[in-house]
């Protein structure tokens, strides 16, 4: 079959714009641990030289730096006095940690997976899974950097006032499990919001444990805590509220996840899923969105869940209908989508 020469412009074009963009991810890990970006935003216009000198870096190399990033659109250049500077959109994705659209994490994950390359390449062939604690550190720290401003803008404000009745419980007092926590983002904001509720953490991954434990012990709240445990077997009963934050479709056994927490739940506790945004289709879900998250699901989430007993796979697309079979058949009787956004989907079931 002969080429057509336009689709094939079209597509070296593309992957030329593609090879770009992955061979930035690295830079913009190197540009936050450096602290290039912050003293861009609070200082700029600035010269190459002059941004080397408030970093403490070698000019040579910023240069280039800055570079790329223009080139990307990330920060802009003056031609005319050879500075640098960011606009405040520029800085709220690259600068501003505070920011709901802050998206630095994600470059940390995306240069974990490029480590993990040849683990992932194994699994390929031999079938077997990929532990999430056998990644690249840059993960564990990329994901608590991706998601910890989508959770402080959301979550006081939006998500859980979506949930039937728990705002009120959370005021007055309740009891809260946050399954899956990671390095303690979510279980942070929420503890800080109400005071006179009481929170548990607890991830099954021993680092990340450790590391929500001492960013408590920063934050000064005397109503949370973090503990080591499984999904299936985390302690305590009569919840209020137990939560999944993005985590439930990375586990071996979410059918086994949502029926202890069923059990772990008071009659009219609430379970509450947070998930990528996903159509139940997949014809639907072929787009910049999913092809981020499908890209993620393959390299971390899917060997992630292999690894475990059962190793469901659902995947970082499971989309709502698939999650809904999921607690029905934990024994949940009711389950609704209490809200979204484009990267979420907020998620109620109740016995």
């Amino acid at each position: 079959m002969a080429l057509d020469e336009a689709k094939l412009h079209e597509l070296v074009i593309k992957m030329v714009g593609d090879m770009g963009a992955a061979a930035i991810a690295p830079l913009v890990v190197v540009g936050d641990r450096l602290g290039l970006y912050r003293a861009l935003a609070d200082n700029g216009p600035l010269s190459a030289a002059a941004l080397a000198d408030h970093t403490d870096t070698t000019e040579r190399y910023v240069r280039e730096w800055c570079a790329a990033q223009a080139s990307s659109g990330y920060i802009g250049y003056d031609a005319k006095n050879d500075t640098f500077d960011m606009t405040p959109e520029q800085q709220a994705v690259f600068s501003n940690p505070d920011s709901p659209t802050y998206m630095i994490g994600g470059f940390y994950a995306i240069c974990s997976m490029c480590i993990d390359e040849p683990k992932v390449t194994h699994v390929f062939r031999s079938g077997e899974g990929l532990p999430w604690g056998d990644h690249h550190e840059c993960l564990f720290c990329g994901t608590e950097k991706f998601f910890r401003p989508g959770y402080k803008s959301n979550l006081v404000a939006q998500w859980l006032p979506a949930l039937e009745g728990v705002v009120d419980k959370l005021q007055k007092g309740a009891k809260v499990a946050d399954v899956g926590c990671g390095h303690g983002a979510s279980t942070l904001v929420m503890a800080e919001a109400f005071p006179r509720s009481t929170f548990i953490g607890f991830d099954f991954h021993e680092a990340s444990i450790d590391r929500a434990n001492k960013l408590a012990a920063e934050a000064r709240l005397s109503n949370v805590r973090f503990e080591t445990a499984t999904a299936k077997h985390f302690p305590g009963k009569d919840y209020d509220l137990i939560a999944f934050f993005d985590c439930l479709h990375d586990m071996g056994d979410p059918v086994g996840a949502a029926a202890h927490t069923r059990q772990a739940l008071k009659p009219d506790g609430t379970m509450m899923l947070v998930e990528p945004f996903a159509h139940d289709d997949l014809a639907d879900n072929l787009n910049p969105i999913g092809r981020m998250f499908f890209s993620f699901s393959t390299m971390i989430c899917t060997p992630a869940s292999i690894s475990q007993e059962v190793g469901l796979a659902l995947g970082a697309q499971a989309g709502e209908k698939r999650l809904r079979e999921v607690a029905t058949e934990a024994g949940f009787g009711s389950f609704r989508r209490a809200t979204e956004t484009p990267f979420n989907l907020i998620l109620e079931a109740k016995p």
